[in-house]
């Protein structure tokens, strides 16, 4: 029994330190002006293709400047995954909430609630594992991620390494791969399809969608519709900082009278807009289309 208790003791001392180093592992200050060339996420992928005999198969993206996306991607991909991005330090705890409660109805795991920091956080640094090791070291990384970065970096960030295909990273590589396009090229129907295959990219596709897909894009639309697809202010919003101070001390977000302009503003809707306010939760349709709903896939938004 001793010898048991040893070995416990020694494996949960292991995990503490597994977790604990992620308090200053890896250097997330680098991310302020450096753009990673491979992720967590591309070496698991990898890793799979490898593992089944694949090893042909490349990792296709290709880096993109924030100011080089379609303002439509943009704001679809926040009402599809994040829609309190602005708000939140990197948690939306009301959304967890709701999750959790949703799961444990369920009595399994259906829905996650990672905002935008969390995703990027796994993306970048860990595994598609759901335990809950992997959780709190998620947990860690995000905090400093949001610490270090600004908003528009943590954005710049995440359109350019999630995943939007098998081994297709970054909304360059799915704008031409899907359609044809670059990332500034996108329209806002383009925009929508692609930021409702996010909960699931290896299931779901924009090009041959399911009535999940098909559904899921077109509340995504008729919100952008409704909020206006372009804010006239968006420039200011999404422009880098000055040379004269450093980017990871300024903090760049949607104004409060622009979210209270486009939350008042229906000029544009064309649509019921009871079906275009229907909330999503941070990638999650609070009614899904499809009684299944989205299934988290290892590249996917929710954990």
């Amino acid at each position: 029994m001793k010898l048991i208790r040893n070995i416990i003791g020694i494996l949960l001392l292991l995990t503490v330190f597994d977790i604990a180093r992620y308090l200053v592992y890896p250097d997330v200050g680098r991310l302020v002006t450096e753009n990673p060339s491979v992720t967590a996420f591309m070496e698991y992928r990898e890793d799979q293709w490898r593992s089944e005999g694949l090893d042909d198969r490349k990792i296709n993206q290709r880096w993109v400047p924030l100011d080089r996306v379609s303002p439509n991607l943009v704001k679809a991909v926040l009402i599809s995954e994040d829609n309190k991005f602005w708000e939140h330090k990197g948690f939306d705890y009301e959304a967890i909430e709701k999750a959790i409660e949703k799961n444990i109805e369920a009595k399994k795991f259906e829905s996650g609630a990672s905002t935008i920091s969390q995703q990027l956080a796994k993306n970048l640094f860990l595994s598609p594992s759901k335990n809950p090791v992997r959780k709190i070291k998620e947990a860690i990384l995000t905090w400093r991620i949001e610490k270090s970065l600004t908003k528009r970096r943590i954005l710049e960030l995440y359109v350019n390494v999630a995943e939007w295909g098998d081994g297709i990273f970054g909304i360059e590589a799915a704008a031409r791969h899907y359609y044809g396009v670059s990332a500034s090229g996108l329209s806002a129907r383009q925009a929508a399809r692609l930021a409702a295959v996010l909960p699931n990219p290896l299931k779901f596709s924009p090009v041959n969608p399911s009535s999940y897909v098909r559904n899921r894009a077109k509340r995504i639309y008729a919100i952008m519709r409704r909020r206006g697809v372009v804010l006239p202010d968006y420039k200011e919003v999404m422009t880098p900082p000055s040379d004269t101070a450093p980017v990871d001390t300024v903090v760049v977000g949607v104004p409060d009278y622009l979210l209270e302009g486009a939350a008042s503003g229906d000029s544009t809707d064309t649509g019921s807009s009871e079906e275009a306010e229907r909330p999503f939760v941070n990638g999650n349709p609070a009614e899904p289309a499809e009684s299944s709903g989205p299934v988290p896939g290892d590249g996917s938004s929710n954990p």
